[in-house]
């Protein structure tokens, strides 16, 4: 006899499916897909009107001794963590293991407690190194890996969270996020029947997962569609940097809606992805990491791949004093025929930064194809 459930299920999925369309209604996006670019063009400036330029928002920072690198709050997780993350990405790319295990634990001795990461970073490699260099010290750290599904159900989620617990040597991740929500109908397949919201739930239950979020890089207009369905996600992370305050931005669109729900921000590409702007000679370092890290923001992510470049980093982030207002404007101003085009942004306006799961997933060529 039919136990009532899945007929519950279907009015409280159907509930929130009117709950997300009156959301977008709400924003202007209803319908996004096509449409995406056409309504950022419309929508951008009434929402970077919305706040006086001049006006930059509080960053919720704890106090500590001067030259250390600042602790912020996590939303609303209570989860106090650094200023600057350690990349995942760049740090299964050294030749020597024991390099990347360095660089890890030379980061938490300066101060850096938060680790990111995901399931397919280098073939598992990142995780793997991450877990080895976290060994007894592993309470120390706020560990963030991502789920790679791409759309596939919650069964191949929870193997991927199997794995990324034995690589990183723990029987639990700090936050799991689901990774490169890129692609105009990964919202739908992230919230469909069996899809990976109820890993993430089931996660949670299990006691594997303390907090759940997502990421993405492409447009603000998929953000705001993930945010659509109210489900309670504890962060997010996208990229900021002075680029993209005046091109298809996160930093106007998507921002203030994190800031209102008290979701925590995770900053990443603060140089543009691979530093294109840096090698250029557009920006420096400096700069781009200090407007970043000045936005209201719980943490910035930066791809460390030597010895060298952690030192710079941690230069920028020790006693850290963000930007004034003015100062902020400036820059956006500065940069803002630079970012015109998209150039210095490639992650949204083109597939280079896509990885190869979520291409294989939506039936796209390996980038191996694309590139010869």
């Amino acid at each position: 006899m039919p136990d009532g459930r899945d007929d519950a299920s279907d009015k409280n999925r159907s509930f929130l499916d009117f709950k997300r369309r009156e959301f977008l209604k709400k924003l202007g996006v209803i319908g996004a897909g096509a449409a995406i670019a056409d309504w950022i063009l419309l929508n951008a400036d009434r929402h970077v009107n919305a706040t006086e330029p001049n006006v930059s928002p509080t960053i919720e920072k704890i106090a500590l001794k001067d030259g250390e690198i600042p602790r912020r709050k996590l939303g609303r997780t209570g989860v106090e963590v650094s200023a600057l993350t350690l990349g995942g990405f760049h740090i299964g790319s050294q030749k020597d293991e024991q390099e990347s295990i360095r660089i890890i634990q030379e980061a938490m001795d300066a101060g850096i407690n938060f680790f990111d990461n995901a399931w397919e970073y280098n073939n598992g490699v990142s995780e793997e190194r991450m877990g080895k260099a976290l060994q007894g010290r592993r309470d120390k750290a706020f560990l963030m890996t991502k789920v790679c599904t791409h759309g596939r159900d919650r069964k191949v989620a929870m193997q991927q969270l199997e794995q990324s617990l034995r690589r990183l040597k723990t029987d639990r991740i700090d936050l799991w996020q689901v990774h490169e929500v890129v692609y105009d109908n990964d919202p739908e397949k992230h919230f469909a029947k069996g899809g990976v919201i109820e890993a993430l739930e089931e996660a949670k239950r299990a006691g594997k997962v303390r907090f759940v979020g997502f990421t993405g890089h492409k447009d603000p207009a998929i953000h705001l569609k993930m945010l659509s369905y109210d489900y309670p996600f504890d962060a997010v992370q996208m990229p900021l940097n002075c680029f993209d305050s005046t091109f298809r931005s996160f930093e106007k669109l998507v921002l203030p809606e994190l800031t209102k729900r008290g979701i925590g921000v995770i900053g990443m590409k603060s140089l543009g992805g691979s530093g294109e702007p840096i090698k250029a000679g557009v920006v420096t370092v400096q700069e781009a990491l200090r407007y970043a890290m000045s936005l209201p923001v719980s943490t910035t992510v930066s791809g460390i791949d030597s010895m060298q470049v952690l030192q710079q980093n941690l230069n920028i982030a020790r006693g850290f004093t963000p930007m004034n207002a003015e100062e902020m404007q400036a820059v956006r101003i500065k940069y803002a025929t630079y970012a015109a085009d998209g150039r210095y942004e490639l992650y949204k306006t083109s597939k280079k930064y896509d990885g190869a799961p979520g291409r294989e997933q939506h039936g796209f060529p390996a980038k191996e194809q694309v590139e010869t």
